[in-house]
């Protein structure tokens, strides 16, 4: 065994809080402090960084890796295009470029030409475009811009023609659609009242209100269109129908596909607007529309979701139901052509089915093999759409489907530096702690010998109603190239078996999600994939504190716990930025019964003093503004102080980065680099030896 890691000294304060009669302490409650503001945390993400590095310079192959990494990224990834008019609009990086960049092209064929380059935008191209939404005549393009991993969107307007970027420019957009007017004379956005300098990346966001954009003017002469003072808690966000005859301003309590649905007049000058859906009570998603009539994926009276059309013509909107639920959980839908396409999840899967808009099924669409799915936009009256495919092993291909034909045709199928048919996906179902069956995906390389348990990376989520299904990574590749496997368990929480499973996983039944990835862990050892001198456990965001609670709960089930940007003080994730929103899956901090369950599964308050754990990394980002790194500092700071046997139990903080979302392609092959070195050590996973 390695001799013990000197961790920095980390100051213990002595705030003790009582809570319904339980004495709360806290210690290292200055970590919370904003690392702009206080040259203390300053200090301590600098020394625990220090020690960290110091610590992965000294793991074998770690460069080999990174080498590795780069090759398998440089390959060439288009997006989705967005049809308007004869004009196509989509994103290509051409394998290495820290950020994709926008291109367009005059037809289906055309030339490209390049609209916007983000890589232009900064030194350490840590700017990235967020969002882009091209006007309805493909004239200008609107995009947020989002520096340094922020939540934070500005909004610029490029003019196509021109390639000129106007001087219209809206700040303070968080959480928002961009919608365009008819014609493209401006846009639909939401906004939050400007923060104080001091909060700008921990205040708590409320007051969110829709505003309009005319092309042309000032920010200060939008025109709020929507808001909700009385309620200041409520997201209000905003969307136009295809025809552009009626906006759909949607408000929610929370993360909760929960909405009050209002309908504005976009025909009559001041858009007057009338309340058509009630109550916070089940999920509206636009489909599509037709004049007065307005398709909707809901979970009205259907669990798993189902398609209706909603007649908005009259005082009182009335339903009909086009597509009744279904076993498989829908995902969503879009009008095409004549033609309703919706994507529905069997068993964490995707299938497309095709209906004509009466709700007959007419075709499925013939997708190149078992994985995930996007994409289907598109409008009433032209057939035309394209969605995307990836697998494990199969990186994110562009399809285009003819609707009205049933026709598909590759778009843009990525030329890789690897054979996909290497690697074998098996999906396998286990039995977690109460007997209820969980689906669990395990990948690795084809030639690997059964015989022998193989170190193991399993990953879940089990959160806010998200299905986490086949995609494909390459730095999860580069694991599996190695020799390891890979598990991904589709736990309670999520959305993979609609509302029943997602509540079977959150607020006080959440220690469901945390069974039910310790039982995905023991399947593995049962089945002699692996041994829990070979198990890593991985997840980012709800799924750091899986990590964390899992770890707490059952240290000798794994020898590595991975916990990325995630939730770990479950008493205060409330106070900070976004967190107010969480309470839909893990209720109010301020509440008994709630309180009481989330002390009992916190992973900063449990952490105990002493026993052998796991080898431990967490990583986070010290600017990430929707789960404050504050998160991840205290429990780091908690697993150091306590006496938790000989293996490290290290912090990576990332600088000039956010929750994950605009990270330039160079910092995630280094992350990824130093992950797998680490877990590689202490997996026994054979790394390669450098040249």
């Amino acid at each position: 065994m390695e001799t013990p890691l000197a961790y920095p000294e980390t100051e213990r304060g002595d705030v003790v809080e009582e809570q319904f009669g339980v004495a709360v302490t806290d210690p290292y409650r200055w970590l919370e402090n904003d690392v702009r503001n206080d040259q203390n945390v300053r200090d301590w993400v600098t020394a625990q960084n220090a020690v960290t590095d110091a610590y992965l310079e000294t793991l074998p192959g770690r460069d080999t890796i990174a080498a590795r990494l780069t090759e398998l990224w440089n390959y060439e990834r288009i997006g989705i295009p967005v049809k308007r008019g004869d004009r196509y609009f989509y994103t290509r990086n051409d394998g290495l470029q820290n950020q994709s960049v926008l291109y367009m092209r005059e037809g289906l064929d055309g030339e490209p030409r390049l609209l916007i380059d983000p890589n232009e935008w900064s030194d350490d191209d840590a700017t990235a475009m967020a969002q882009w939404v091209p006007s309805p005549d493909g004239r200008y393009i609107a995009y947020g811009v989002q520096d340094g991993g922020t939540d934070w969107r500005t909004i610029r307007v490029l003019d196509v023609e021109s390639g000129e970027t106007l001087p219209d420019t809206v700040e303070w957009a968080k959480f928002t659609n961009i919608s365009w007017a008819e014609g493209g004379a401006g846009f639909f956005y939401s906004r939050f009242p400007a923060p104080d300098a001091e909060g700008e990346f921990q205040s708590l966001n409320t007051n969110q209100a829709v505003y309009y954009h005319a092309i042309g003017t000032e920010q200060s002469a939008d025109r709020l269109v929507f808001a909700t003072p009385d309620r200041p808690q409520l997201n209000n966000f905003a969307e136009v129908t295809d025809d552009k005859r009626w906006l759909l301003i949607y408000s929610s309590e929370g993360t909760d596909a929960r909405y009050e649905v209002t309908l504005g007049d976009l025909t009559q000058d001041d858009i007057p607007t009338r309340t058509i859906v009630t109550g916070f009570d089940y999920n509206w998603d636009l489909a599509g529309s037709n004049g007065d009539q307005l398709y909707f994926v809901t979970n009205n009276d259907a669990p798993r979701e189902r398609i209706v059309r909603m007649d908005v013509s009259g005082d009182t909107p009335t339903l009909t139901e086009i597509v009744p639920e279904d076993e498989a959980t829908l995902e969503g839908a879009s009008l095409v052509g004549d033609r309703l396409i919706a994507n529905y999840l069997v068993d964490a899967r995707n299938e497309a089915r095709v209906f004509d808009r009466d709700g007959n099924r007419v075709a499925t669409v013939e997708l190149p093999g078992i994985g995930s799915t996007g994409g289907f936009s598109g409008e009433l009256g032209d057939p035309e759409t394209f969605f995307s495919f990836t697998s494990f092993a199969t990186p994110t291909a562009i399809y285009r489907y003819d609707s009205a034909t049933g026709e598909v045709s590759p778009f843009a199928v990525p030329d890789v530096p690897f054979n996909s048919e290497d690697y074998t996906v098996a999906q396998r179902f286990y039995i977690s702690r109460d007997g209820t069956r969980v689906p669990m995906f395990i990948v690795h390389r084809a030639d690997l010998d059964h015989s022998e348990p193989r170190p193991t990376l399993l990953y879940g989520y089990g959160g806010f109603n998200i299905s986490i299904t086949p995609g494909f990574s390459p730095g999860r590749l580069q694991w599996m190239e190695m020799g390891g496997v890979f598990a991904l368990a589709n736990l309670r929480g999520g959305g993979e078996y609609g509302a029943e499973w997602h509540d079977a996983g959150r607020l006080l039944n959440k220690q469901n999600v945390f069974d039910d990835m310790i039982a995905a862990g023991e399947y593995l050892i049962a089945e002699g994939i692996t041994t829990a001198d070979q198990l890593a456990v991985q997840g980012r965001s709800n799924g750091g504190t899986l990590v964390g609670a899992v770890v707490n709960q059952r240290p000798d089930l794994f020898a590595v716990g991975l916990p990325a940007v995630g939730v770990m003080d479950m008493l205060r994730f409330d106070r900070f930025t976004a967190g107010r929103y969480w309470v839909d899956d893990y209720g109010y901090p301020n509440r008994e019964p709630d309180f009481r369950n989330l002390l009992a599964y916190s992973p900063y308050h449990n952490v105990p003093d002493s026993g052998d754990f796991p080898a431990i990394m967490v990583t986070t980002a010290d600017t990430d503004d929707r789960v404050v790194p504050g998160h991840s500092f205290k429990y780091a700071a908690a697993l150091q102080h306590a006496d938790l046997g000989d293996r490290p139990h290290l912090i990576r903080i990332e600088t000039r980065a956010g929750h994950g979302s605009g990270r330039p392609t160079s910092q995630l092959i280094a992350e990824y680099a130093d992950l797998w070195a680490f877990t590689a050590r202490w997996t026994g996973l054979d790394v390669p030896e450098g040249e």
